[in-house]
């Protein structure tokens, strides 16, 4: 594959995705902070499925800061890593007290426990704030080198070398990568309807010389 201007071949990813919102279904920033923390390790499904219950009984921060571990043991039971999990939000929602004084910035949402770049970087396009990094998530991981725009598996040098290659105005690109990985490009890639098969290093090495 001759070097690709990423940027630009980027462009129909991030048109097809543009506005997409992220599969958890949350309905308040409070509600994605808490949903993005149970799903690491665990799928978007569960966490979407549990997640009402929860929600009725601590409907926002300042409810959340009132919880014992025991008391949210019961609604989180099931949740991989439960316990961690329950201790790392009731330790967020003591400092944090109310929802007005959630942070919107890569820094302080990665000090909090729990909240990795990942994770921050997913609260920060879900609540509509200016990217700080990009999403790089186990599809992301997938995609990223099969297209050719990175290489390895270590998410962190990923999204290093996505932001490398790409304008901080399409940023958006690991989130887009992310739903063409749940949709389309699986670990058996669907490759025949991918609109990302002109520059994809994967399709173009390897699917097409075996056919």
């Amino acid at each position: 594959m001759p070097n690709v201007n990423w940027p630009e071949a980027i462009k129909p990813l991030l048109k097809k995705y543009k506005n997409e919102k992220h599969p958890l279904d949350y309905k308040t920033n409070y509600q994605l902070i808490v949903m993005v923390i149970l799903s690491a390790q665990d799928s978007d499904k569960h966490i979407n499925k549990i997640a009402p219950t929860l929600f009725e009984a601590y409907p926002d921060m300042t409810a959340l800061s009132k919880a014992t571990l025991k008391d949210l043991q019961h609604f989180i039971t099931g949740v991989r890593n439960s316990e961690k999990k329950g201790q790392w939000l009731l330790q967020i929602a003591d400092t944090i007290k109310a929802d007005k004084n959630i942070p919107y910035n890569l820094d302080e949402l990665t000090a909090l426990p729990g909240i990795g770049r990942k994770s921050a970087n997913v609260i920060l396009r879900e609540s509509g704030h200016p990217a700080e990094g990009i999403i790089v998530d186990l599809h992301t991981v997938r995609v990223a080198p099969r297209l050719g725009i990175a290489t390895g598996a270590d998410p962190k040098k990923i999204e290093k070398q996505i932001m490398d290659a790409l304008p901080k105005s399409e940023w958006d690109a690991g989130m887009a990568m992310s739903f063409l990985g749940r949709e389309i490009c699986r670990p058996t890639p669907k490759c025949e309807v991918c609109l990302m098969r002109p520059v994809c290093q994967y399709y173009n090495e390897v699917i097409k010389q075996a056919g």
